[in-house]
C-alpha cells in the first residue's frame, strides 16, 4: 500500500469497507442520492473529494465513490478502490451533447471514448483504445430499456479542460480544439464528459470491469444551429439506469458463478 500502512491513502479506506461493485460519480453531492438506491447503506469515508458509502443491492455489497472532476482523481479512485477488492466499476455522471440528435434528458451510455486527457498516457500509450467492457454495457442497456429512458450508445469524448470545450477559441491553441472537436463531431461523438477514457484505460491496465452512463445536461451543437436545446439538470435518470445495470451484472454474475 503506497504512503499508508492501514488505510488508503487517498480515500481513507481499507479491505471489507466497499464492495466488489461500486458506482462512481464525480460530485461527492451525489453520493447520497445514489446511495438512497441502496439497502442499508452508511458512509464510510469522507476525505477532500471523495465520498463512500456502502450498502447492499439483491443481498450484494455494493458502494458508492465519488471521484471528482477529471482523469486524475478518478484514476486515484479506481486505483485505490481496486486496492481493496473492487472489480466492478459503473461511473454515473454528466456530459453536454455532441450530435444534434442527443437531447438534455436523454441518457448516453458510452461503448469507448476519445482519449483527449492526459491522465491515461500515463497508464497505457495513445494508441491504445479506451473501451467499456461489454458485459457492463449490455446491463446499462437493458437498464435503460427498463427505465424506459430515452437512450443512446456509442463514443462520448473526454477532455481536462472544460472551458477549452466551451470557448476553445480563447486558449492559445484555439485553431487545434476547433479542428479536432470537428473531427469528433464527424465520427459521431455523442456528447463530451471529463472522466471515462482515463477510467476505461486504467480499468483495462488493471484487469476490471467498467462503463458508463451519462445524463445529458443539454447539447451545445443544436444551440449553435439554432435548434431547440432544451435543459435537463435531473441526473436521477442515469442514477436509476446504474443501479439497475448493477442490479442485472449481480445477478448475472451469480448464474454464471
Amino acid at each position: 500500500m503506497v504512503y499508508s500502512e492501514d488505510l488508503e491513502f487517498h480515500l481513507k479506506i481499507k479491505a471489507g469497507d466497499v464492495g466488489r461493485y461500486v458506482l462512481l460519480p464525480g460530485d461527492p453531492g451525489r453520493c447520497e442520492s445514489i446511495a438512497k438506491y441502496f439497502d442499508d447503506a452508511k458512509l464510510v469515508a469522507s476525505n477532500r473529494e471523495y465520498t463512500i458509502y456502502t450498502g447492499s443491492l439483491n443481498g450484494e455489497k455494493v458502494s458508492v465513490c465519488s471521484t471528482g472532476i477529471g482523469g486524475p482523481s478518478a484514476a486515484i479512485a479506481m486505483e485505490e478502490l481496486a486496492h481493496v477488492g473492487a472489480d466492478t466499476f459503473i461511473r454515473v455522471g454528466t456530459c453536454g451533447g455532441m450530435k444534434t440528435e442527443v437531447m438534455g434528458g436523454d441518457v448516453v451510455i458510452a461503448t469507448g471514448a476519445i482519449r483527449a486527457e492526459g491522465t491515461g498516457r500515463e497508464y497505457l500509450p495513445i494508441e491504445f483504445p479506451a473501451v467499456a467492457d461489454f458485459d457492463v454495457v449490455s446491463a446499462l442497456k437493458e437498464a435503460a430499456i427498463r427505465e424506459n429512458n430515452r437512450y443512446h450508445i456509442g463514443v462520448v469524448q473526454c477532455k481536462d479542460s472544460f472551458y477549452g470545450q466551451h470557448d476553445p477559441l480563447s486558449m492559445g491553441c484555439g485553431e487545434e480544439l476547433k479542428y479536432k472537436w470537428d473531427a469528433w463531431m464527424r465520427g459521431g461523438a455523442l456528447g463530451s464528459e471529463m472522466e471515462s477514457a482515463t477510467l476505461m484505460i486504467v480499468a483495462a491496465l488493471r484487469g476490471l470491469r467498467m462503463g458508463t452512463v451519462l445524463t445529458v445536461f443539454a447539447n451545445q451543437t443544436r444551440r449553435e444551429l439554432g435548434l431547440d436545446d432544451p435543459k435537463d439538470y435531473d441526473t436521477d435518470r442515469a442514477i436509476r439506469t446504474a443501479v439497475t445495470a448493477m442490479r442485472i451484472l449481480i445477478e448475472n454474475d451469480r448464474s454464471n458463478a
